[in-house]
């Protein structure tokens, strides 16, 4: 009887968690848009190993940490955008 081989996991899938962790703490939006780009690139290897490697966990976390920090970026940047440009609004019509 053969012991089967044990699955490697994707570096990418890896990689992409530490860049969703990342992310979130000491690279803000780089880490977010990595965590992304790898996480599709894990998600590829993997479906494309045939059983071969293992991660996906590992790259769909890294996905929605990088999804979710660039979704709160974008609100953040469109509330920014709204309240000074409420303000330069109220300005130019008490001027």
């Amino acid at each position: 009887m053969s012991i089967p081989a044990p699955r490697q996991t994707s570096s990418y899938a890896v990689i992409s968690l530490v860049a969703g962790i990342l992310g979130w703490t000491l690279l803000p939006f780089l880490g977010s848009l990595g965590a992304i780009i790898f996480g599709h690139m894990a998600r590829g290897e993997i479906r494309r190993s045939n059983g071969q490697l293992d991660g996906d966990g590992l790259a769909v976390t890294g996905l929605v940490l990088g999804w979710l920090s660039v979704a709160l970026w974008v609100l953040g940047i469109l509330a920014f955008i709204v309240f000074f440009g409420g303000l330069a609004w109220i300005a130019a019509l008490n001027s």
